[in-house]
């Protein structure tokens, strides 16, 4: 059954008066299935599936995710019929179980856990040994004749219910509990007695009793009762909603509860739990994995508190059970063909299974699983590309953090640009380049922003860390297309480049970070580090090109990237790009010779002074494509022309004119009514573009010649070259008439002079609305489109992309919107357009090329919708083009299924 269907019983069953909201499981039978995810949540349909396999799962019931939908339609109230059902299931679970909830001689206990139809971690964390009290802690001792284990139960019940559910700060417990142990001189929890423990309750609902002031509840129906709404509340929590924003989850969903009969893994040493994987998790290599404790509940693996032991050692340790186990895991991997993560106890040598799931998995174990459960013959390959999440592969192109260091986050942005970095902080980019090349330093650039002139200096660096900007920021485009590790908009970060530092309020304290301190950035969170971090390096096995391969035998989307450089379109080649995208002009003026022509080129006030200083520029342009064009081999370049405004090039600041001016001999008083004149309040929709080539038509002529003499010459060497020029922000047929015309004439005199024939295509950037509906008009002269995607969302919405950090964290919180726009395309407005211009545009030209160059281009929710649309090729930064093709695959491969 497919998530749709299922979705669709699911609302017509709504409508149905006789509705259904718990679901039984045990003695070998299941109310549901595994294919029942929306309904009972990925934990109950699982232990459905595992209670029809047979396996040993303790028996209970699942109340669905409809009853909690209902729960907050009606303002946070059960839906009539929901006790009663609850009730009538209880009354199951004691036949079951042979015990009674609530009673003083043989009580039933029970676990109560979340279970959304998708994982959210840290949502909402178990409640075990419900149904304890100061009468049922008494049938708990009779019946197992353990005081200790009893009390230790008890103890651990009210500790996890007044957390979860009372809502109190868990670390007060841990204090009762650390001034015991340190009271009876032991160090851990199993070497207090039953008295101890006893005292540990009466202190912890004293506790409860101070900080609610409420008695800790002793009824259990009660604590029942509480503890489902927890589960339900905990669906809206802070915490799960921003985990569904990052992880782009419907907020819709809701979340089952799941009641289960407990078994004790701490009921001695011959009782025990544990976590497992069928195959390790980290590398992904066939063999049992995880870990487990003797005498211990679950939360005793995952917290710390005891070391557990390799699973491994439960083979010697209680051999039958691991047989038992290994027999499972088989089982349970063969039957959901996916690598499973298991849960499970022993109590007094018996066997039992807790939960199964898909195990999540690093990148480089995604691949390999996949890989090898196709050389297995257990899925296809087409399975197995749709097993690994196209995002993940950021994790084998980058370094990242090793997932067992231990670190201090003092601070938290925007996930900017993948992987980690470790160095020392600076503030400017003339330091990141001194301090890197004469000292042999790795530093850490720290900008409030960063502009053009910040190139050198973000080369140099490790990593970028800004206060302000958003995932399409000048930081954030420009580390994506380098590979750097950038951390945008973390507005927690007070930066007083002046004094060289920066300050941020961390765990109640004010650290002050000055200039040299040594700090770690992991860009695929926007976590800021203090301190070094140890990190990982990236390693693409032979796993990773078979999959890819499979990857390319299936897209039907190109995938090009974003580069400026030759290092640049290098990188991305060897990571499958198919030619160029977008090649950004402007960035090739900042080095230092070029920028000083450059200016030279801005401050005359005749044609014939810029024309002089363009001159300058012409040969080093010309050297710049012809090395673009030499690392790319004859694969498609497409060029955009120079798109920034000039003010952009100029001076920031009265110590940086002072510098300029001197360098350049006019006084400082000159280039700062230059710089003045040149002020735009709204610069992103000002004198840009297309419109800085119709006042200065010398501009574009001057990387025409460049372009067309580095083809010319290069096919002279035997290199064929097919340059694609594309003129930016063209709104108005006019605009592109006028500038195309300039390029033809450029063209034909370059092959005049060069006595040479050479192939060319002058086409358009598509980043304004009104280009997109007139595009039929624009079609007719140009000869491809490039959808400026940034431009294009930020002049839709009227966002600033530079900005939207402010508020956007806002939009995201109360649903306005559900993902960053500058992240993921919004296919609903943004989307309406690029397919309408796409609509035009072939209506024209059928066989009209057509391509994105904005940073959706590496977004998989994004390459999907340009499948979908029929375009030609996304373009996206180096490091994100393993990522796009992954992604235009899947795209094949969900249209195949109707997804």
């Amino acid at each position: 059954m497919t998530v749709a269907t299922e979705d669709n019983k699911m609302k017509r069953s709504s409508l149905n008066t006789m509705k259904k909201y718990v679901y039984f499981f045990g003695n070998g039978k299941a109310e549901g299935t595994r294919d029942q995810r929306l309904l009972l949540g990925g934990k109950g349909a699982n232990l459905a599936e595992m209670t029809n396999l047979g396996i040993p799962v303790p028996p209970g019931f699942t109340i669905s995710t409809v009853a909690c939908k209902e729960f907050y339609a009606l303002g946070q109230k059960w839906p009539d019929g929901l006790e009663a059902e609850i009730k009538e299931n209880l009354a199951k679970l004691e036949e079951a179980t042979g015990k009674k909830f609530g009673s003083k001689e043989n009580p039933l206990l029970v676990s109560v856990r979340s279970g959304a139809s998708v994982s959210l971690p840290g949502m909402m964390d178990t409640i075990l040994n419900l149904g304890l009290s100061e009468e049922t802690v008494k049938g708990l001792i009779k019946k197992s004749r353990n005081e200790r284990f009893a009390w230790d139960a008890f103890r651990r019940f009210i500790q996890m219910f007044g957390n979860v559910v009372l809502e109190m700060d868990h670390h007060g417990f841990e204090r009762i509990l650390a001034d015991k142990k340190k009271k009876r001189k032991v160090t851990e929890d199993t070497q207090l007695t039953a008295a101890d423990l006893k005292e540990v309750v009466a202190e912890y609902k004293e506790y409860v009793k101070k900080s609610t002031k409420k008695a800790f509840p002793e009824d259990a129906y009660t604590q029942l009762k509480l503890a489902c709404n927890a589960v339900f509340q905990s669906w809206n929590n802070q915490r799960a909603i921003t985990y569904r924003n990052i992880s782009k989850i419907p907020h819709d969903l809701g979340t089952g509860v799941n009641v289960q009969a407990m078994v004790f893994g701490n009921m001695g040493e011959t009782s025990g739990t544990g976590v497992a994987f069928t195959r390790d998790p980290g590398t992904g290599e066939k063999k049992f994995f995880g870990e487990f404790l003797m005498n211990a509940q679950g939360e005793d693996v995952v917290a710390g508190i005891r070391t557990p032991q390799p699973i491994s050692r439960l083979a010697k340790a209680m051999p039958d059970a691991y047989g038992e186990l290994e027999r499972i895991y088989k089982k349970l991997e063969a039957h959901f063909r996916d690598m499973q993560d298991l849960e499970f106890t022993i109590e007094d040598r018996k066997l039992f299974l807790l939960q199964t799931r898909n195990g999540k998995r690093s990148a480089a174990a995604a691949v390999k699983i996949a890989c090898d459960m196709v050389k297995e013959q257990m899925i296809s390959k087409d399975e197995a590309l749709l097993r690994v999440a196209p995002e993940q592969l950021d994790q084998l192109l980058h370094p990242t953090i090793d997932p067992k260091a231990k670190v201090k986050v003092m601070a938290k942005g925007l996930p900017a640009s993948p992987g980690a970095a470790v160095g020392r902080v600076v503030f400017n980019a003339e330091d990141a380049i001194e301090w890197s090349e004469e000292r042999g330093e790795h530093v850490i650039l720290v900008r409030l922003e960063t502009s053009p002139e910040d190139v050198g200096g973000m080369a140099a660096a490790q990593g970028i860390l800004t206060a302000t900007g958003g995932m399409t920021s000048h930081a954030a485009v420009v580390a994506r297309g380098m590979g750097k590790c950038c951390i945008a908009g973390c507005g927690q970060i007070h930066i007083d480049a002046k004094g060289r530092n920066f300050t941020v309020k961390s765990g109640g304290a004010l650290l002050k970070i000055k200039e040299g301190d040594v700090i770690t950035l992991n860009g695929s969170t926007g976590e800021v580090i203090l301190g070094e971090a140890k990190l990982t390096k990236p390693e693409l096995g032979e796993d990773f090109k078979q999959f890819m391969r499979w990857a390319d035998a299936v897209r039907r989307l190109k995938v090009r990237t974003n580069a400026d450089t030759p290092e640049d379109a290098k990188i991305a080649r060897d990571f499958g790009a198919e030619g160029i995208g977008l090649c950004r002009t402007e960035h090739m003026f900042f080095g230092e010779d070029r920028l000083r022509a450059m200016r030279e080129m801005i401050l005359a006030d005749n044609e014939a002074d810029r024309v002089k200083a363009l001159k300058k520029l012409e040969p080093q342009q010309k050297k710049d494509f012809k090395g673009i064009f030499k690392a790319m081999a004859g694969l498609p370049v497409t060029i955009r022309l120079l798109d920034p405004p000039l003010h952009e090039f100029l001076p920031k600041g009265e110590k940086e004119l002072v510098k300029v001016a001197k360098d350049l001999k006019i006084s400082v008083k000159e280039l700062a009514k230059k710089v003045e004149s040149l002020h735009e309040v709204n610069p992103m929709l000002g004198h840009r573009g297309c419109r800085l080539a119709v006042t200065y038509p010398e501009i574009y002529r001057m990387q025409s010649q460049a372009i067309f003499e580095a083809t010319c010459e290069l096919a002279k060497e035997g290199l064929r070259v097919v340059p694609e020029v594309m003129i930016p922000i063209v709104g108005i047929i006019g605009e592109l008439t006028f500038t195309k015309s300039d390029v033809i004439h450029v063209a034909d005199q370059v092959m005049k002079a060069k006595k040479l024939k050479i192939d060319y295509f002058v086409g358009t950037m598509i980043e304004i609305p009104r280009a997109a509906i007139i595009a039929d008009e624009i079609a007719k002269e140009a000869e491809f489109f490039s959808f400026g995607t940034n431009d294009l969302t930020q002049l839709t919405f009227g966002f600033s992309r530079d900005d939207i950090s402010k508020f956007l964290p806002f939009y995201l919180d109360r649903q306005i919107i559900k993902v960053d726009p500058f992240v993921t395309l919004d296919q609903v407005g943004v989307g309406k357009i690029v397919e309408m211009a796409v609509a035009k545009g072939r209506g024209v030209k059928p066989d009209l090329k057509i391509g994105i160059c904005g940073e959706h281009g590496g977004d998989p929710a994004s390459v999907e919708f340009c499948h979908r649309s029929k375009l030609d090729y996304v373009s996206c930064s180096p490091f994100r083009v393993p990522i796009a093709r992954l992604a235009a695959a899947q795209a094949v491969l969900k249209e195949s299924q109707g997804k």
